[in-house]
């Protein structure tokens, strides 16, 4: 009876071992990077299928030299050979502002010199209960800004870190310049979601973890991780400067 206990506690603290494991993506330590036509890419110079999970607005940037989102090799959260960090910043181009921002999905192509197509969301079927990892958020005042947030020139900027876990059929696809982000609120195919506002500066990397809610008990096809120097960039509204550090995310189950 006593070798029974026994193996049914080994079993149960080995199914408690795997519950606590699940799938991640590629290269969510974002130790990896390349650099093609002048635009860093968090993702290797020829990658292989899956390994091409993050995306960046420095596709579109890089045409007037510009990077949002760039490596960091030396200000890492866990210190190492061959460790980065992804560093996120926001900047006023000629015509406009741009946030710095990084996302699962892809970067389609340049619209009309002031928007993008955006292809949000890469496959992923499982059903973790957190996304966490370590961030730096330093936010400059804001000095730009259209409606509705006029009202926020000269306070301090807010970054800010996104999930979303869909059923869509394929990546949600929008085009900048006449369509807004997802809606959470109304988009029957969001099964889960979780997000995390910065509002102020952080003083160094601190750790972080963002619960998912989830609204049914669908198995999801894509998620969305969107991390962005300026939480409302996509109004062109933001500080000059302001700057995201992420590192070392993770899902957890």
């Amino acid at each position: 009876m006593k070798r029974l206990l026994t193996l049914l506690t080994l079993m149960l603290l080995a199914a408690g071992l795997q519950a606590q494991d699940g799938p991640q993506l590629y290269n969510m330590s974002f130790d990896t990077w390349s650099k093609t036509s002048g635009a860093w890419n968090p993702y290797p110079a020829e990658p292989a299928h899956g390994q091409k999970v993050w995306d960046t607005a420095n596709h579109g940037l890089s045409i007037l030299g510009i990077n949002g989102t760039v490596p960091e090799y030396k200000h890492v959260a866990v210190p190492g050979e061959g460790k980065a960090a992804a560093k996120i910043v926001s900047k006023k181009v000629v015509w406009a502002f741009v946030a710095g921002n990084l996302f699962a999905g892809r970067f389609g192509r340049v619209v009309k010199l002031s928007g993008a197509e955006l292809y949000f969301g890469v496959p992923f079927t499982a059903r973790p209960k957190s996304l966490s990892g370590y961030l730096h958020y330093i936010p400059k005042p804001v000095d730009f800004a259209q409606e509705p947030f006029l009202d926020q020139m000269g306070k301090p900027d807010i970054g800010g870190i996104e999930v979303l876990l869909a059923d869509w059929d394929q990546p949600y696809h929008i085009i900048t310049n006449y369509e807004k982000f997802i809606d959470v609120t109304t988009d029957p195919h969001i099964i889960g979601m979780g997000e995390l506002k910065l509002t102020k500066n952080t003083g160094g990397y601190i750790h972080f973890e963002i619960p998912i809610k989830y609204r049914s008990g669908k198995t999801p096809k894509y998620v969305v991780i969107t991390a962005a120097s300026s939480w409302n960039g996509a109004d062109f509204t933001g500080g000059s400067g302001s700057t995201l550090y992420l590192d070392e995310l993770q899902f957890n189950y």
